[in-house]
């Protein structure tokens, strides 16, 4: 896990990182990712939430809820606002049947940066 947050950490430091206290609900996002292994994978949505909790969760984790399609193979990729700036990293889906419901969560990058810092302390 450490490994892969430091890997992220410079991944990240290539693109701008935004504030995602800035951001506002019916904002327009983007993801990136791999869904299903077909790589370089650009899906749209709208942010529908901030500060969600997911239920039976243990820690609370201030996720960003959209409608952005995200399916296994992209949680760890990107979640970009209209500027270009990264404002959280994709996370994981709430679904009964494993597919894409229309609910997608991401981890602000802020909390995001924070844990990486942590880790490496």
């Amino acid at each position: 896990m450490w490994l892969y947050l430091k890997l992220m950490q410079k991944i990240y430091q290539a693109v701008k990182l935004g504030k995602p206290k800035n951001i506002k609900v019916v904002e327009w996002v983007a993801a990136i990712g791999s869904p299903f292994g077909l790589e370089n994978t650009m899906t749209v949505g709208v942010v529908s939430a901030k500060g969600r909790a997911l239920p039976q969760q243990e820690n609370y984790v201030p996720f960003i809820q959209t409608d952005v399609a995200i399916n296994p193979g992209n949680s760890g990729g990107p979640l970009f606002n209209t500027n270009g700036e990264v404002i959280g990293i994709n996370s994981q889906i709430y679904s009964r049947t494993g597919g894409y419901m229309g609910l997608s969560f991401a981890i602000p990058i802020d909390v995001a940066m924070d844990v990486a810092s942590s880790i490496e302390k």
